[in-house]
């Protein structure tokens, strides 16, 4: 398999895949044409070569930029290749057998997804991160490190909650809606806004 992306993210990705012993990526795309490897793997070019990849028998990837919206639009190129998604899961994170998890996930150490959750596509649960019982996480969301969410809320697509975000119960936060670090959610959030505060409370549409 390949990793999209050479950046931090890339980094912890290469880690989770080593210690998880799922696979080793041959190599990882990049845009910096100085930048020649990352942790011990080449940087083979930028996207431009996955066609001739696929083509020589590379049938997987994993999508690690952080941008959620880069994120999801190079995802589906991927696919559109005919490349499959992987899911990048921690040995170090807990989730719980009753999880729905879609591809081209990624779920850091110390995560922790507990029982009739559902993360769909191309989500991030970062370090730290815990989700409890009945939870939707929407589809190239990003869930930061250190975010404590209660039982039955639902994170909309495109989501990004900065690090050390709280959701209480039942909360619903609209699609690509930004929530600043340390915020506290204590009623609905529509989409397209910026919130932060605790509580908090939007500041503008997007």
């Amino acid at each position: 398999m390949i990793i999209i992306g050479s950046g931090g993210h890339a980094k912890v990705i290469i880690d989770i895949l080593r210690s998880s012993k799922l696979c080793e990526p041959i190599g990882l795309t990049g845009t910096d044409s100085n930048l020649k490897t990352i942790m011990g793997l080449p940087v083979i070019g930028d996207d431009s070569v996955l066609p001739q990849i696929y083509a020589e028998g590379v049938k997987y990837a994993f999508v690690a930029i952080g941008d959620n919206k880069k994120r999801e639009e190079i995802s589906d190129h991927i696919k559109e290749l005919g490349l499959r998604l992987i899911n990048a899961i921690s040995p170090y994170s807990y989730v719980s057998s009753s999880v729905e998890l879609g591809e081209g996930i990624a779920i850091m150490p110390g995560a922790v997804i507990n029982a009739e959750s559902a993360v769909e596509d191309n989500a991030i649960i970062n370090t730290g991160a815990t989700i409890d019982h009945d939870c939707i996480i929407g589809s190239s969301s990003h869930v930061a490190p250190g975010c404590n969410i209660a039982g039955n809320v639902r994170i909309g697509r495109g989501v990004f909650l900065g690090i050390g975000c709280k959701v209480i119960p039942k909360m619903s936060i609209g699609d690509w809606t930004t929530l600043g670090a340390g915020s506290v959610v204590v009623e609905d959030l529509p989409s397209h806004a910026v919130a932060f505060g605790v509580p908090a409370k939007m500041v503008k549409k997007l």
